[in-house]
């Protein structure tokens, strides 16, 4: 049986957009659906066209949505990204900025995307963290608000970089670049700590593994580009793959995509087009691949032409 927990406060929030602070006051008598996310993460954004569906099927019967962004990487404490991120995904509720993590520890929170189903007397009655189960969580929203009827979430389909994963072909899980929690590095010589070094590509790139070629930067978060001209590769095994970066305080960096050593053509990302170009301008998730035919073993490699980007962790769908 689930835990009789109440609401926390959301005080500790460094920021509202488009809203003044929200509390348990404003919040009384009305269901609530929280959500944390981080705008980097892709679980949150597949999962976001359901709650931006439940925000505007619902608002009427009285639903309340609060999205509490609490950062994941250093470059997401912007508030001006999550703004940018706010725009692009649609969102039209309140949003508080968790900077501090105080919103994520007055939940006890440990996850994103993470879903708290809150009554009208204030009281947490159901809790979801990641992807799916989307039906029952319209199910508790309903049951909150004392309705019944076709559930919405039965029609929700997610475009772009918000579209389910292929699960069935994805073998790659997301692999981080930073030495915090980095694994499966293959360049020759091994990886060293905050220190500018030159990496060189191996001859044999395996499944799951990723490397560098050019002088980079190894950080706790990220790999830093020193040169223009250096090259991020993995080999993977899915429909999507996507890479978070950020160009810090530099100029917009153009980048190219290769798989398997060539242009992607029709298997590009959104972020880039069928010979592989791209921008990276603000920090974020940017989509490469879209596999259009047979998901099968790959090899991608992004090079950057100027220095300064920022290399995060890639995500696979």
């Amino acid at each position: 049986m689930f835990e009789r927990v109440h609401l926390p406060a959301f005080d500790g929030a460094t920021e509202w957009l488009d809203t003044e602070p929200l509390g348990r006051p404003e919040l009384r008598g009305r269901a609530v659906l929280v959500d944390f996310w981080t705008l980097t993460c892709i679980n949150w954004l597949r999962a976001q066209p359901y709650v931006r569906a439940w925000s505007k099927a619902y608002r009427d019967d009285g639903l309340v949505v609060v999205g509490v962004h609490t950062p994941e990487f250093s470059f997401e404490r912007d508030s001006d990204l999550v703004r940018l991120a706010v725009a692009a995904r649609e969102i039209d509720y309140p949003v508080a900025i968790d900077n501090d993590y105080a919103i994520w520890r007055a939940f006890d929170n440990h996850y994103w995307p993470a879903l708290y189903f809150v009554d009208a007397a204030g009281v947490i009655r159901d809790e979801h963290f990641g992807e799916g189960r989307y039906e029952r969580s319209e199910q508790a929203i309903q049951r909150m608000l004392g309705v019944e009827r076709e559930l919405v979430s039965t029609f929700v389909e997610g475009r772009g970089v918000e579209a389910e994963a292929d699960w069935p072909h994805l073998r790659t899980p997301e692999t981080y670049l930073g030495y915090a929690r980095g694994e499966n590095f293959a360049s020759p010589g091994g990886i060293a700590f905050d220190e500018r070094r030159a990496y060189e590509l191996p001859d044999d790139l395996r499944i799951n593994h990723w490397a560098l070629a050019g002088e980079w930067t190894a950080e706790r978060e990220n790999v830093l580009l020193a040169r223009a001209g250096g090259t991020v590769a993995c080999r993977f095994h899915a429909r999507d793959a996507h890479l978070v970066l950020s160009a810090g305080m530099h100029e917009p960096i153009p980048f190219r995509v290769l798989v398997d050593g060539e242009a992607p053509g029709r298997s590009h990302g959104v972020d880039v087009d069928e010979n592989g170009a791209g921008l990276l301008r603000e920090g974020r998730l940017y989509q490469l691949v879209r596999e259009r035919g047979a998901v099968r073993e790959r090899t991608l490699e992004i090079t950057f032409r100027a220095p300064g980007a920022e290399v995060y962790a890639f995500t696979f769908g």
